[in-house]
């Protein structure tokens, strides 16, 4: 009887303890999102890589990928992998600068395949996670806090999560996803801008130009 007391106590305090965790990942997720989403917009420079140890892919293999985004509220202005994607809020136009091509869809980008998207990158967590501390590390000097991220569905094809955090600026420096295939995509912010001068018409789409610069528009 008294083995069963002890075994009750410690299941007891072990989830106590995890509620305290999960209250104190989520209430600095909160903080991250509510700072920078106060910002009248962002300007992200940023790294990519991909590790998948299954299939061979070390991390450092190949070079990352760089990219930029201006953001503002949900519109976002994205250069990446040679194309440009444009969100005015209702339609997503992906700009391919190689082949002259612009594809237009209502709406943004699908979050079907499982990846987070720019426009969701500061509110994301809110649905369909658990959370939990990681580890507080000095990365070149910056104390950067994580956090993980665990999906509640089973079937996600996102493993886990985890949010670097700078512990002084309350900024996301790192997003590291895994999926369910144990490839590992992390983004790392390089540079951050924020209440840039941006020109009214930053995020609409300007047809007339494309037209005469002979793109295909779908």
């Amino acid at each position: 009887m008294k083995k069963i007391g002890i075994l009750f106590l410690s299941l007891f305090i072990t989830t106590i303890t995890f509620s305290q965790e999960a209250a104190k990942a989520k209430s600095l997720l909160d903080e991250v999102s509510s700072k920078m989403g106060a910002y009248k917009n962002m300007y992200i420079g940023f790294s990519q890589t991909l590790s998948n140890e299954d299939a061979g892919i070390k991390e450092g293999d190949e070079p990352p990928i760089r990219g930029d985004i201006n953001l503002q509220g949900e519109k976002y202005s994205l250069n990446y992998l040679g194309n440009k994607f444009l969100y005015d809020g209702e339609k997503l136009y992906v700009i391919n600068t190689d082949e002259k091509e612009i594809s237009i869809t209502d709406g943004d980008m699908s979050g079907d395949d499982g990846f987070i998207y720019p426009s969701k990158l500061l509110t994301f967590y809110k649905e369909g996670y658990n959370f939990e501390m990681g580890d507080l590390k000095n990365v070149n000097g910056r104390k950067i806090q994580f956090v993980t991220l665990n999906p509640i569905d089973s079937n996600s094809d996102i493993i886990k999560v985890e949010l670097g955090i700078d512990a002084k600026t309350k900024h996301i420096y790192k997003l590291i996803q895994t999926g369910s295939n144990n490839s590992k995509t992390t983004f790392t912010i390089t540079q951050f801008k924020s209440n840039q001068q941006l020109s009214e018409n930053f995020f609409k789409f300007d047809k007339a130009k494309y037209l005469s610069q002979s793109y295909t528009i779908d």
